[in-house]
């Protein structure tokens, strides 16, 4: 059983390896030349910057979004499980959840992370 593991787990990476040797063998490659990196303006240099600068706050709401919607995720869950699990461990565990989630967005709230305008 152990053999037939260790066969099927060797052929596989083998395989993989083969396949990820033969795609850079075969990937079109690309010259790094200054006139295909350079945005296309008519042929003229570029008035600013060409590449807009990454906006930071945004990626923090975002981050701060998918945190609450994993959140709210594991909120969803808690209420058809009220009739199977005895009510105090349920308003004990409900209560302890919610109040980590409030103190949390107290706290991003409080450093100013939920601020569009800034």
């Amino acid at each position: 059983m152990i053999i037939i593991v260790a066969i099927s787990a060797s052929l596989t990476f083998i395989i993989s390896l083969m396949v990820m040797i033969m795609s850079s063998i075969l990937a079109k490659k690309t010259s790094m030349d200054r006139e295909k990196n350079s945005p296309f303006e008519c042929g003229f240099d570029p008035k600013g910057s060409a590449r807009l600068p990454f906006s930071l706050r945004f990626f923090l709401i975002a981050v701060i979004f998918l945190i609450f919607d994993v959140e709210v995720t594991l909120l969803l869950p808690m209420a058809p499980i009220i009739s199977v699990c005895h009510i105090y461990s349920w308003i004990f565990t409900s209560a302890f959840f919610l109040i980590i989630l409030l103190l949390g967005l107290y706290h991003e709230w409080n450093q100013g992370a939920l601020e569009w305008t800034k």
